[in-house]
């Protein structure tokens, strides 16, 4: 009979670790999002050490830009890795402004974050039929009737189903007369401060920032917060 002795080093070559067990990977902080008492929401890391704030409309076609060009960078080389939280405010234009906000906000602040760039991605085409449906929408219509017409005429209650937002879900948000009316405040709150220069505004640590209106001007001003 053979000794099977000879084999067992072999064994234990196969179950000895090859080097090194791997770290795991950083925490993503993009997918951390809460709501703040005044009902703000913010993406990352509670405790970043750099506070990012833009003052957005849904209806601003600068803000469209930003969002496609200067977000995702940012909360890729930022947010993601906890070096700097973002919080959005909301400075309503409009009505159907704040259609497509209660709707964003309707499922919570991840799911805000996950579908804005979907509204704004859209907003040449919904902001069309807005125009069109405005023509000929009814006047004086009581909030609770006005803005589930709106959002039907615009496409934007379409557009929310299309992404798992439910009518009947829809339905109850923009029903909601106490966001409605804290939504409205806060924006009015916004465009009466002095010097507001309209959106998109960026803060960050509690300073204006003036002139920025591309990735690169977002990137350095966001880099030198880090620095001090």
């Amino acid at each position: 009979m053979r000794r099977a002795w000879p084999l067992l080093p072999a064994l234990l070559a196969l179950v000895a670790p090859l080097g090194p067990v791997p770290a795991a990977p950083a925490r993503d902080w993009r997918a951390v999002a809460t709501r703040l008492p005044d009902g703000g929401f913010v993406q990352g890391n509670p405790k970043a050490p750099v506070r990012v704030v833009e003052y957005l409309s849904f209806t601003c076609p600068h803000c469209a830009v930003m969002e496609q060009a200067a977000v995702p960078p940012f909360a890729a080389a930022y947010v993601r890795t906890g070096r700097a939280s973002y919080e959005v405010r909301h400075a309503l234009r409009d009505g159907y402004d704040l259609v497509a906000v209660m709707l964003a906000r309707c499922a919570g602040p991840r799911a805000f974050f996950r579908v804005a760039p979907v509204v704004y991605a859209a907003q040449a085409d919904w902001m069309a039929k807005a125009d069109a449906f405005a023509a000929t929408a009814p006047a004086d219509q009581a909030p609770d009737k006005a803005l589930p017409a709106m959002a039907a005429g615009s496409g934007l209650g379409a557009l929310f189903a299309a992404h798992g937002l439910a009518p009947a879900r829809q339905q109850a948000c923009l029903a909601d007369a106490a966001e409605r009316k804290r939504l409205t405040d806060q924006a009015d709150a916004i465009w009466k401060r002095p010097g507001f220069p309209g959106t998109p505004d960026w803060v960050i640590d509690g300073q204006e920032q003036r002139g920025i209106a591309s990735w690169p001007k977002l990137d350095a001003a966001v880099a030198a917060a880090l620095r001090k």
